[in-house]
């Protein structure tokens, strides 16, 4: 067969193959989300939890489950507390934590932050942040704190369900700046635990936040009426993340390619001195 032939043979391939449809490109790339867990829960619990959840966003996201340092104090006065209940931080004085709790302190605070800077250098790279309750108020103080650079954890999306404000006074400063990031709110309208409106407090210190509310009470829901909107959060994230990956390629591809003219100028620099130089 001539060259020509084969040329001819490749070209009618390729109009008979691009008559066809062609197949879905698949995604291969995921964001990565480092996901916090409520006050009584642990890594595993909350991993277990949002099974469907995970379903819904598993094409575009990859969720890593820690547990907190804490073991939460005991329900009862006189029981033993039980492991696998985790607490971030106490506000109480006797060691528990209440998410409407104002003025306290915060009792293992700087322990936990270590610990999650600690998963999110080891168990990275990471994009954004996931936490309930307990774990979404950790969340925002995070995001409070990585724009103040006070911790070496830089989220660039985050999701907090029926999150709220800390109200330990050492906390106060993490709210004094709004962040910017993108943000999807979750929280229930008949939520007695953490009512709504502290959701809503927390959510207005985010200028770049979009927010799904449910009829239901403190749980994070995933059901086919939310299923959408983890869809396109997690599409939305993973298309900026590939944007950002793309665009610093292309910064490194002109770096290198400023380099080699430059090499390439000095080369040229040399021979000309030592053509003077015979001269």
């Amino acid at each position: 067969m001539t060259n020509n032939d084969a040329a001819a043979e490749t070209a009618g391939s390729s109009r008979a193959s691009g008559s066809k449809q062609q197949p879905k490109l698949e995604i291969t790339e995921k964001v990565r989300v480092l996901c916090l867990h409520g006050y009584r829960q642990n890594g595993e619990t909350f991993k277990s939890k949002l099974g469907s959840f995970r379903k819904f966003a598993n094409k575009y996201a990859e969720f890593v489950f820690i547990t907190a340092p804490h073991v939460a104090k005991a329900q009862e006065s006189a029981a033993e507390p039980v492991p696998e209940q985790r607490s971030w931080w106490a506000n109480k004085d006797d060691g528990s934590f209440k998410g409407t709790n104002k003025g306290g302190p915060a009792f293992g605070f700087q322990e936990s932050l270590r610990s999650v800077e600690e998963a999110w250098r080891t168990q990275g790279p990471f994009q954004g942040l996931l936490g309930f309750s307990q774990g979404a108020c950790f969340v925002g103080l995070i995001c409070g704190l990585a724009k103040k650079k006070l911790t070496s954890i830089r989220p660039e999306f985050a999701v907090l369900a029926s999150g709220f404000l800390s109200g330990s006074l050492v906390h106060m400063s993490a709210y004094e700046e709004a962040i910017n990031i993108p943000t999807l709110h979750i929280y229930g309208q008949t939520d007695e635990i953490i009512p709504k409106e502290m959701s809503e407090s927390l959510t207005a210190h985010f200028k770049n936040a979009e927010v799904l509310e449910h009829t239901g009470g403190h749980y994070f829901p995933a059901t086919a009426q939310q299923k959408q909107t983890f869809i396109n959060f997690f599409q939305d994230r993973l298309q900026e993340y590939l944007e950002h990956q793309e665009l610093q390629q292309s910064g490194n591809a002109s770096f290198v390619d400023s380099g080699a003219e430059d090499d390439n100028d000095a080369e040229v620099a040399a021979m000309t001195a030592e053509l003077d130089e015979s001269d």
